[in-house]
């Protein structure tokens, strides 16, 4: 028996397919690129060299500091992970859609029902303006205060993320997050991110970006 579409759903889904084919990703010839790269902690500076295949798996190269790698590795696997390009119906498929409150900023709440029942968004703009998901344990929600505008669709710029219990709702950290980016090629590329966390800054500088 088909499940009946109400006129909201319908909406809703329609809301959140134009504002998630508006997000920019990587086309599939998508060379791959190296970068050099540098971490700054604080005061303290790591130095070394990145690489992105076509495939979008990375390397990091030329770091010795171990956890300085671990941390360049996680923010390099993020990059590449945001920029695939997978269809909505392959994301979304097997979730339902329904419309929720518009916030005075004009940002219309979208809730997840489906296989992500419990996760929520916004869209405003034709931008997803806020992200509510579970994912590996932890309840994550990301507010974009502001995006950059390419001819191949928006990339954030700066946003918030909060993380926090999914049994007890207690906050467990928070982070704020700047990016910038440097069209290369024809593909538009992080060059920097700056995270503050914890009573810490964290400088990824991504430079001499070539693609392969």
């Amino acid at each position: 028996m088909t499940a009946t579409i109400t006129p909201s759903e319908l909406t809703a889904q329609s809301l959140m397919q134009s504002a998630y084919e508006n997000r920019y990703t990587w086309d599939a010839n998508f060379p791959g690129y190296t970068a050099d790269v540098s971490l700054t902690v604080d005061s303290a500076t790591h130095k070394g060299k990145v690489r992105v295949n076509p495939n979008l798996s990375v390397a990091v190269l030329d770091i010795s500091d171990e956890s300085a790698k671990q941390a360049i590795t996680e923010q390099m696997r993020e990059i590449a992970i945001h920029r695939v390009r997978r269809s909505f119906a392959d994301t979304h498929g097997k979730n339902t859609f329904s419309l929720g409150e518009t916030d005075d900023t004009g940002a219309v709440e979208i809730i997840v029902g489906g296989k992500s029942a419990g996760d929520r968004y916004k869209v405003r703009n034709n931008e997803v303006c806020m992200v509510h998901r579970h994912i590996h344990g932890i309840v994550v929600t990301i507010n974009t205060l502001s995006s950059h505008q390419t001819p191949a669709g928006y990339l954030s710029h700066r946003y918030h993320s909060v993380y926090r219990d999914p049994q007890t709702n207690e906050i467990k950290g928070e982070s704020n997050y700047t990016d910038n980016y440097v069209e290369v090629g024809g593909y538009y590329i992080l060059c920097d991110r700056t995270i503050e966390s914890n009573g810490s800054t964290s400088t990824f500088t991504f430079s001499n970006i070539q693609l392969l």
